[in-house]
């Protein structure tokens, strides 16, 4: 059996459970899964997966004063009456890309 080395990483504790739960499922252990991911950036030179900011131009409703709340839905109203509305499907796969999810 090669040598290994030891890695002491600090991440959340709902983090940690949440991807522990999922590496169960998958039937790995969180070392193995963490191997993986190193031989994946070497493999590859590079962090295995994208790594960019959320557009700044999704925001959430929450953060929506009344009046812009109001005017997005003025305008969502308005593109319905001239016709211009677009198949959910592709509504709901530009949210997913935007979310990153």
């Amino acid at each position: 059996m090669a040598k290994s080395s030891n890695i002491y990483i600090r991440v959340e504790p709902d983090l940690k459970e949440q991807a522990e739960k999922v590496f169960n499922e998958l039937g790995i252990s969180m070392s193995n899964a963490v191997g993986l991911f190193l031989k994946q950036v070497v493999i590859n030179q590079a962090i295995p997966f994208e790594l960019k900011l959320a557009p700044a131009k999704i925001k959430s409703v929450d953060t929506l004063t009344e009046a812009e709340f109001n005017a997005e839905i003025e305008k969502g109203y308005a593109d319905y009456l001239a016709n211009k509305g677009r198949p959910v499907k592709e509504v709901f796969s530009d949210i997913r890309k935007g979310l990153n999810v």
